[in-house]
């Protein structure tokens, strides 16, 4: 017995922590001839601290993919989180969005039966089918694929036309994957999602590239949540909902109120100076700039974002780098107009010679954007979101909206000579 332990005890490494350096991830006990293995106080608590960590990484992921909403997630003690989301529709919505584990596994099917009882055998498992009742699937318990080694996932639409989600392994899934399909060509596949066969297609042919498709028994907006579920991937253990709360807005309402108070007057002295300005172009470039606010609020509703004080901020950001723009393109009009050109060519030369400064002006901040968004959190990444919209709607209104504009009236009116 006292060298089984020692053989034992080998197999045990450090526990990976900083509470537990220096202990071992196992226990070994010899009483008898009984050995006792189990995981040691130190790695318990290692493994608690991991899973806790990944559950609120993953809720994250879940709740604000976009990067918009701002949510407050916190751990609280050893195995509580707090989560709250401002802007989301329901307490419900929001509990099936988090509280499902969405755990994916592709396994091959050894038999379809309808005794609830039937004994899988050895290696095998048996789980019932979410879109048939009473039809239970015998599968093998090592799946071939899982849903940790998907890259995307997206919903879709398959040939019939029916919501479902198309998915995406990478390079080693993809190659598990297709070396499966070559082999067992005619053979039933089951896709099971949190111990249910959502799907189990036969497979037709060599599937290449690693890429396929999940059908079911699926709404539009279920086929979103299953998409969004799975590219934050599958909780590492299951989550008790203790506590819930819905509050309303208005804590944070005399905040989003002033905010768009001064957006508000912000756009009202901007359109103010540029009218008196450039005058007829400068009532263009306004009418552009309240399309252009039009747009990044229809954006920010597409993507399912929420309007936070760093979202306003970046709004309020936007209408002065649209602003500037059209300046670029006003000004460089007046310059053509001084070089005894006619109006026609000077409107054309004017946006022609201003483009390459304005795309040039504005990529940069993308990029600046575009750090903010990967490297931030929060609040830095939904500001940086409604500062990434603002830009490309400001460059499309800019160079395309007043242009369109100018055009038609320049059209009707013809003008001998115009005023910038």
């Amino acid at each position: 017995m006292a060298r089984a332990v020692e053989v034992a005890r080998t197999l045990a490494s450090p526990v990976v922590s900083l509470t537990g350096v220096g202990q071992s991830d196992l226990e070994v006990r010899g009483a008898g001839d009984t050995l006792t293995v189990t995981l040691s106080e130190a790695e318990r608590t290692a493994t608690d601290d991991r899973t806790m960590q990944q559950s609120v990484e993953i809720v994250r992921r879940r709740v604000d993919e976009v990067g918009t909403r701002e949510p407050t997630i916190q751990r609280q003690g050893e195995d509580r989180v707090l989560i709250q989301v401002p802007g989301i529709g329901s307490a419900e919505e929001l509990k099936a969005l988090i509280g499902t584990t969405a755990r994916l596994t592709f396994h091959p099917v050894i038999n379809r039966t309808t005794d609830a009882g039937a004994s899988p055998g050895l290696g095998n498992v048996l789980l019932p089918a979410a879109d048939e009742p009473g039809v239970f699937y015998v599968l093998e318990q090592s799946p071939v694929v899982s849903g940790e080694e998907l890259v995307d996932a997206k919903p879709d639409f398959d040939q019939n036309g029916r919501p479902a989600v198309s998915f995406r392994f990478n390079p080693t899934g993809a190659r598990k994957f297709g070396n499966y399909t070559a082999e067992n060509i005619g053979q039933l596949f089951a896709i099971v999602l949190d111990d249910e066969v959502i799907s189990a297609p036969q497979i037709k042919s060599h599937i290449a590239g690693g890429s396929g498709i999940i059908t079911g028994s699926f709404t539009v907006e279920e086929s979103t949540n299953l998409a969004v579920l799975l590219r934050a991937g599958a909780l590492p253990a299951e989550m008790t909902f203790l506590e819930e709360r819905t509050v309303g807005p208005e804590l944070g309402q005399d905040s989003i109120d002033a905010g768009r108070i001064a957006s508000m007057v912000g756009l009202a002295a901007v359109v103010g100076l540029v009218v008196a300005s450039y005058g007829l172009f400068g009532l263009f470039a306004s009418v552009a700039l309240i399309f252009n606010v039009a747009m990044i609020f229809g954006l920010l509703s597409v993507i399912g974002g929420t309007l936070t004080l760093p979202g306003i901020a970046g709004i309020v950001l936007t209408i002065g780098m649209a602003v500037d723009a059209n300046v670029l393109v006003f000004e460089r009009i007046r310059e053509e107009l001084k070089t005894a050109k006619g109006p026609a060519r000077a409107i054309e030369l004017g946006y022609e010679k201003a483009m390459s400064a304005i795309i040039d002006a504005n990529l940069t901040t993308f990029i600046v954007a575009s750090i903010l968004f990967f490297v931030g959190a929060g609040p830095v990444r939904g500001f940086a979101v409604t500062l990434a919209i603002g830009i490309v709607t400001s460059v499309f209104t800019a160079l395309f909206v007043t242009r369109v504009m100018v055009a038609v009236w320049f059209h009707w009116r013809r003008p001998k000579t115009i005023i910038v």
